[in-house]
């Protein structure tokens, strides 16, 4: 029988540039669990004890705020995408024309 490797993508976020990519595509599903768990997976790319360092939050907090199903504050998210070397930023919508 074959087995496989459990995918896990914090392996594949090794730079700013693929992360900032990543929680892109996130922002775009409109589930909002979906963005929650691609800023859990940079943090653990990342590092979730740095990460609580760089953010004043305490490790389990931060594991807390990152859980499936959390729903962290909005000051909360900005300071962990901040750490994280991300800023989030709005574009408009093109709508084509009929």
């Amino acid at each position: 029988m074959t087995r496989f490797a459990t995918f896990d993508a914090a392996d594949y976020l090794d730079d700013e540039e693929t992360m900032a990519e990543y929680l892109t595509a996130a922002l775009e599903d409109p589930n909002p669990d979906v963005f929650l768990a691609a800023v859990r997976d940079v943090a653990r790319a990342r590092g979730m004890a740095q990460l609580a360092k760089d953010t004043g939050l305490g490790r389990e907090s931060l594991y807390k705020t990152l859980a499936p199903g959390a729903k962290p504050r909005y000051d909360t998210v900005l300071k962990l995408l901040h750490a994280l070397g991300v800023r989030l930023s709005a574009i408009p919508i093109v709508h084509a024309e009929t």
